[in-house]
């Protein structure tokens, strides 16, 4: 009698085994083909919860069924250790951000180890130490030399609670900072950034990646391209020399319908074309705006403010004086900072011309119109009025007409413009990697050598945030001598965000321990791009567009030799648990250390994945996990106790048939679904086969042969996911070692095939219609089946049922009242 299943201690003697064999140890093998599968590595701010496993066991499922089909699989784990979680973690235990970030490192690659993963630890990359942080500042210095690293004094949005700068794409929701919530202000520093913006066409072309269209959305979006014209208004203002404003426009075929001309609070020019009757209103003005979220600013419905200058300037096309006015929604980092307002066609400007009692001229017909006052903005297509010798055009001709003429004249031409900006990378907190400059009285802004990488962060730091760097107030970090003078100089005392170092973690892994080079240009080749990139959407427009960037960059700088990091990314969704996203500062996050101890990796695993869609996410339930658990201990007693014919002369062919049938179908259905992430839908089909098995045991009618065959295709086709069980099972069954070594089982087309029969549906007996089905077919299924024929639903319709009968594999009779 086999002994009961004990799944910890069968998973402790497997992981040491694997480990002491270096079983997922990867090297370079030209003679099989490769595949890259990564999943999102975790930040350090604390313990791994589910919903973690739940990013990370299904990717591992689908990495050992790669490798059994015979790839070099590479499925890499890291730690992105620095940033804000991390040090805004440190500072509320009062441990410094080195020692909690190591300890969390210790603990999560303990946890990760005990869900049985097949990751190579050789590779492990962690982002906070100083052999990686040195590539980190090594791709700096080359973005600084190839023009697409900068310092610039800009507007920035300013978190008061983490006391450091935000980039764009870290400000979400109603103007909040992504980490903590907190409203985001507008802040003037001085700043790094990188020239993503020189991607911006690039980054809009997904055409040979297999990503969500949902993260491409997200993306073009946030580009967001813009095509239209540029047009110079005319400015002749007395102690000004500047003699043009440009404004961008996607309608430069509404230009006649200009009735007023918008600026930014913020624009350079506003206080020299405020009239000195207006400077006070104005003035309270840019104060009040400087108060409110960009959010805010540009709400939908939102009531309009602004302030009129007492300027004008002149429209190129129709020579008529337009007022200046400054309002709220028009933002200085968007286009030029300024608008040709046209309230006849653009829903803000008309609520803004109504609340001040400004003009609203037509200038593209609606459908019949007849020359009646709007009483909303038509912001669709029709034909110009109003509009001089263009006016008769569609808007189509019009766009032409007036963009030809704007570009004669040189009063403007058709340009592009995207909503994108540059990257700020600076942050002024401790946690990160030092930005590789120096300040020099003498030379300006020097790069730090190559040879002199990396700039260590000083340990004795004062790492709590006061609103400027904490390295500023460290003099053995901060003075040193300029590289080109020698002259005492002090260093950058900002550190990068930490999306800089996750930008390029993925080309680390290739061979971390690589000294003389970020990474080794043969494995990188041999290697990326990578084949499979597992993680959660929200990474859309920060991460994901990040390392895109990144990646295309060093591209031209000749450093790789593709275009694109990730050639397939697939979101999972999310864990929730007591009606929300599991996460620590909702207070709901399980630990999956209980119920490893209690159930066994294995069955967390399992449960995971049958939870529902891995896309879609669902609910944790601990009675689910039960079910899981023992439908293991079923598997164990199938396949540990012996297997007893009880057949006296010969096997019965029918069933033998059978089994082989169910043998193929599965292994064609598992296969297929894991394929396609059907993670919930594959072990739907082996818990079905492992009920099947179990009759066919209890029957004894097949060979002992065959019995065998079933029971390896079912271990290997369960091995990815419960890999530790049934590597127990496969030596336990006199296999050799090991299971994880095996190919991938095999189907035969015809033997995984349905039969088939021709199903008869008759309304009270009589033959109304004929049907090929599967043999297999259920009497639910072959009811439902009968009922929604179309020639039975013409007679049946408005009739009451008084009974439907099946008869298995033959006949469905609707019976009539």
């Amino acid at each position: 009698m086999a002994r009961q299943y004990a799944p910890r201690e069968i998973e402790r003697k497997w992981q040491q085994r694997w480990a002491a064999d270096h079983m997922y140890e990867v090297k370079e093998d030209s003679g099989r083909p490769q595949f890259y599968a990564l999943t999102m590595f975790p930040y350090t701010s604390g313990d791994l919860h589910i919903g973690h496993w739940y990013i990370m066991a299904p990717s591992d499922v689908y990495a050992r069924f790669k490798r059994m089909q015979g790839y070099n699989v590479l499925h890499p784990m890291g730690f992105d250790a620095f940033g804000l979680p991390a040090e805004n973690a440190a500072i509320s235990h009062g441990i410094h951000p080195h020692e909690w970030t190591m300890k969390n490192i210790e603990n999560m690659r303990r946890q990760l180890r005990s869900m049985g993963a097949m990751y190579d630890w050789n590779r492990e990359v962690v982002t906070c130490l100083p052999e990686y942080y040195r590539w980190t500042q090594w791709f700096f210095l080359k973005f600084y030399h190839a023009g697409l690293a900068y310092r610039a004094k800009a507007a920035v949005n300013w978190c008061p609670r983490c006391q450091t700068v935000l980039a764009n794409e870290q400000v979400v929701g109603e103007g909040s900072c992504d980490r903590c919530s907190t409203p985001v202000a507008k802040k003037a520093l001085e700043q790094w950034f990188f020239r993503i913006t020189k991607y911006a066409e690039e980054l809009l072309d997904h055409s040979h990646l297999d990503w969500p269209e949902r993260v491409k959305i997200m993306q073009r979006n946030w580009v967001g391209k813009s095509d239209g014209a540029e047009v110079s208004f005319r400015l002749e203002h007395e102690g000004v020399a500047q003699q043009e404003i440009r404004v961008f426009t996607t309608r430069p075929d509404t230009i006649f319908g200009v009735t007023f001309f918008l600026l930014a609070p913020e624009h350079p020019l506003v206080p020299q074309l405020t009239a000195p009757e207006r400077k006070a209103e104005v003035d309270e003005y840019i104060a009040w705006c400087q108060q409110q979220t960009e959010y805010d600013r540009l709400a939908l419905g939102r009531e309009k403010t602004g302030v009129f200058l007492g300027s004008h300037v002149i429209n190129p096309v129709s020579g008529e004086q337009v007022p200046v006015w400054i309002t709220d929604y028009v933002l200085p980092t968007y286009g030029t900072g300024a608008v040709m307002a046209v309230p006849a066609h653009d829903e803000r400007d008309f609520e803004f011309a109504r609340k001040f009692k400004l003009p609203v001229r037509t200038v593209i017909a609606p459908p019949g119109w007849s020359g009646e006052e709007l009483t909303e903005a038509y912001t669709g297509s029709g034909t110009m009025v109003n509009s001089g010798s263009f006016s008769g055009l569609t808007s189509d001709r019009g766009y032409e007409a007036i963009c030809a003429l704007l570009e004669e004249k040189g009063w403007g031409k058709r340009t592009v413009i995207y909503r994108l900006r540059d990257w700020l990378i600076s942050r002024q907190r401790y946690w990160g990697a030092p930005i590789p400059m120096v300040h020099c009285a003498e030379c300006g802004i020097v790069p730090v050598p190559e040879t002199d990488l990396p700039v260590l962060l000083p340990p004795d730091a004062e790492f709590k945030p006061t609103g400027e760097s904490p390295l500023k107030y460290s003099s053995s970090f901060v003075n040193t001598t300029c590289p080109q003078c020698s002259r005492p100089a002090q260093r950058e005392t900002d550190t990068m965000d930490t999306f800089v170092c996750s930008s390029w973690y993925f080309l680390r892994y290739t061979n971390p321990e690589t000294r003389d080079a970020p990474f080794d240009d043969a494995r990188v080749k041999y290697w990326l791009p990578v084949d499979l990139y597992t993680g959660g959407a929200e990474h859309a427009v920060m991460h994901l567009l990040y390392a895109r960037f990144f990646t295309k960059a060093l591209r031209d700088m000749g450093l790789v030799g593709f275009d694109e990091p990730f050639a397939r990314l697939f979101n999972q969704g999310t864990i929730v648990y007591g009606g929300g996203k599991m996460s620590k500062s909702r207070g709901n996050v399980i630990a999956p250390d209980e119920y490893v101890a209690e159930s066994g990796a294995d069955a967390v695993r399992g449960y995971l994945m049958f939870i529902g869609p891995w896309e879609l996410g669902g609910e944790w339930n601990d009675s689910g996990l039960v079910g899981i658990s023992r439908w293991l201990n079923r598997v164990w007693s199938l396949v540990t106790t012996d297997y007893v014919p009880s057949y006296r002369d010969a096997v019965n062919t029918e069933d033998e048939k059978e089994l082989l049938h169910m043998i193929h179908k599965t292994i064609k259905k598992v296969t297929e679904d894991l394929e396609k992430f059907r993670f919930n839908t594959m072990l739907a089909s082996l818990m079905e086969f492992t009920n099947y098995l179990l009759k066919v045991k209890a029957g004894g009618t097949v060979s002992d042969s065959l019995w065998r065959e079933a029971i390896s295709s079912f271990l290997l086709l369960l091995a990815p996911t419960a890999p530790h069980l049934t590597e127990e099972l496969w030596t336990r069954t006199g296999h050799p070692y090991s299971i994880h070594t095996q190919t991938w089982p095999e189907y035969n087309e015809e033997l995984a095939q349905e039969e088939e029969i021709v199903l008869v549906i008759q309304v009270n007996g009589k033959l109304r219609d004929k049907v090929l089905v599967p043999a297999s077919i259920s009497e639910v299924e072959a009811k439902e089946l009968a009922l929604g024929r179309e020639r039975v639903k013409t007679l049946i319709d408005g009739k009451k049922l008084s009974n439907v009968i099946y008869v298995p594999k033959r006949v469905v009779n609707i019976v009539l009242a």
